[in-house]
């Protein structure tokens, strides 16, 4: 039995003496990437599809024309669905970085997940990218592992607030769900209008966000009478909002602001085909904006994969996997606090031409990276969003 096994030690011996260098690192273990994406209800699956889509891109350039990372190393994405639940964002979360060994993990499109599963990378030690998510703890809690490259409460504040003040609005209501996301933006919106003297009048509604009739709250929002409605929903109950604020003839009288980028989908204008003529949204994204030569050539990818262009949820998943991606080569290593230090200290190329950066900055801009916040406008029924009327531009981190 022992010569049997010298034997077969002299073999494997002799066989990767045989092989050339290049296929020895090939056999490498690939550096692993994790995702947590909402892809199933109560979370928005679209949201996470379409980061999904990003990320799985980003891959395919960091393994293919970036070659690698840390001395040719490939990289591998593992997703898991958090269904917008603070325990599937903390069960994904720990089953990456204990079981799948995770240098990273991004996509995360609810606050409430990032949240969560931030005060679990707290203790463990891997480091979060925010995708799509604009609590404010998020960052100002200065957690040393929590990164973000999205846009801030109070900067998406500061944008409607101007969009009110440049229309004059006066009477505005607020509908929100209870969610770290809508609570968020209900409490920054009274905290700047009330600091900036705007002389507004604000009526705040919040609801749970698995109801399934808005009608009770929008009656109470008719008898306001507002200039302006907003619309803190995510997913469905922003749909909801909408469909049913037209029935009851609220819209398109008053106008009515998204809050997020939902009405860029491919399916919103299927789901909403005589609602969502003259509504008003936020965007982070347009196509009149500069691509970096990586942004460009992931846009082109996208196109001739999926046949239509991608929206602001592919590019940045795709730039957060990128960012990680170019944090590991800096590093030199996968080890978490090396690769903190990286994500710290370097400049990163994106899908945007502006470089992105995560300064150890005040406040809630600790570790924050944001795009510009944009308020769109569809003039026209079926509109391609790439052609909606760019109403105001607030600068983020650019």
């Amino acid at each position: 039995m022992k010569t049997i096994l010298r034997v077969a030690a002299l073999l494997i011996l002799l066989l990767a003496a045989a092989l050339p260098l290049g296929a020895l690192k090939a056999a490498d273990p690939a550096v692993v990437i994790g995702l947590v994406i909402p892809l199933s209800p109560p979370g928005d699956p679209t949201a996470g599809q379409l980061i999904r889509r990003g990320a799985e891109l980003a891959v395919d350039h960091i393994n293919g024309p970036m070659g690698g990372v840390i001395d040719g190393k490939k990289v591998a994405l593992s997703v898991q669905d958090s269904q917008g639940r603070t325990e599937g964002g903390i069960a994904g979360y720990r089953r990456l970085v204990s079981e799948e060994h995770a240098a990273a993990v991004t996509g995360f499109f609810h606050s409430s997940v990032n949240l969560a599963a931030n005060e679990v990378a707290k203790e463990l030690g891997v480091p979060t990218i925010g995708t799509q998510t604009s609590a404010a703890d998020i960052t100002a809690k200065h957690y040393d592992v929590a990164f973000r490259t999205h846009v801030i409460d109070p900067v998406r504040t500061a944008a409607w607030l101007d969009f009110i003040k440049a229309r004059n609005f006066k009477r505005i209501s607020l509908l929100a769900e209870t969610t770290d996301y809508g609570i968020g933006l209900a409490t920054e919106t009274e905290q700047q209008s009330k600091e900036q003297k705007l002389g507004i009048e604000l009526q705040t509604i919040t609801f749970d966000h698995g109801t399934t009739d808005l009608t009770p709250l929008l009656l109470q929002v008719k008898a306001f009478k507002p200039d302006l409605i907003i619309n803190v929903g995510v997913g469905q109950p922003m749909d909801l909002m909408l469909e049913q604020a037209a029935t009851l003839g609220l819209t398109p009288q008053t106008p009515m602001l998204v809050s997020y980028d939902a009405p860029i989908r491919p399916q919103f204008w299927q789901l909403h085909p005589k609602t969502g003529d003259k509504l008003y949204f936020i965007a982070y994204y347009s196509p009149r904006q500069k691509l970096s030569e990586e942004g460009a050539a992931f846009a082109k990818a996208y196109e001739e994969k999926y046949k239509e262009s991608p929206v602001y949820s592919s590019l940045n998943g795709f730039g957060d996997v990128l960012i990680i991606a170019e944090a590991l080569n800096q590093a030199k290593s996968a080890d978490p606090k090396a690769l903190i230090r990286a994500l710290e200290t370097g400049r990163f190329k994106s899908w945007t031409a502006a470089p992105v950066t995560f300064p150890r900055a005040e406040g809630v801009f600790f570790h924050n990276w944001s795009p510009p916040v944009l308020i769109l406008q569809y003039t026209a029924p079926g509109q391609d969003w790439k052609e909606a009327t760019i109403v105001l531009e607030h600068a983020g981190s650019q």
